[in-house]
């Protein structure tokens, strides 16, 4: 990865998950002291991801690893980004 390039997390949702909606935002307030790009992926445009993660949402991943589910873990998220420091 670049110098200059932000960490990126994907977070696995669905339209009218509350947890979803909440784990963004806390995601938006940890933006502000961690740079990192967040993506939404929409489980339930893709049956493989409804496979795996459709009563698991939201699920948040960076790179290959799945760092919390359901409620955000800060601490989960902060080791993750540590690493590229």
């Amino acid at each position: 990865m670049p110098a200059d390039a932000l960490p990126a997390l994907m977070l696995y949702t669905r339209a009218g998950c509350h947890l979803c909606d909440d784990m963004m935002a806390a995601l938006r307030s940890l933006q502000a002291w961690h740079g990192f790009t967040v993506s939404l992926v929409d489980v339930d445009g893709d049956p493989l991801l409804v496979d795996r993660y459709g009563g698991r949402v939201p699920v948040l991943v960076g790179g290959d690893r799945e760092l919390c589910e359901h409620v955000l873990e800060p601490a989960a998220v902060a080791a993750y980004l540590l690493e590229f420091r």
